[in-house]
């Protein structure tokens, strides 16, 4: 499988996200939207967005491990909040939580502030995709 970050030197310089990733080869994977929830389906960490980013972080990683890939094989994030604001004022955390699962490798990425959740305690919910190796 072969991955290339696509950022067009046209484009805004992209900061905490990839304009494009082209990719030949290898397993489309589609990931389910993931809430801050554990294995028992309880949200944790009610009033973290940051605990609730890095939980649903580590759920991808399970999915993307079970299917053959690794987190650098995710090529796209959706990521829905509750609030925008609350969002940027832990993007430095939110950032740190982000390098210790992908390093320095950032998904194509769209945000999107939404008005309320399937889960009443979740925060944030991100779905995306992902391109394995064979």
């Amino acid at each position: 499988m072969e991955k290339q970050i696509v950022n067009p030197p046209s484009l805004a310089r992209p900061v905490g996200f990839s304009h494009g990733i082209a990719v030949t080869g290898g397993r489309l994977i589609f990931l389910a939207g993931q809430t801050g929830s554990d294995a028992g389906g309880r949200i944790i960490a009610p009033g973290d967005i940051v605990a609730q980013y890095e939980q649903i972080l580590y759920n991808f990683r399970v999915v993307v491990e079970v299917a053959g890939g690794k987190m650098q094989d995710i090529t796209k994030l959706n990521i829905f909040v509750r609030d925008r604001d609350d969002y940027l004022a832990h993007l430095k955390q939110l950032g740190q939580a982000h390098r210790l699962f992908f390093g320095a490798y950032y998904p194509a990425m769209a945000l999107f502030e939404i008005s309320r959740f399937f889960q009443d305690e979740a925060l944030i919910e991100i779905e995306g995709m992902a391109v394995v190796d064979h």
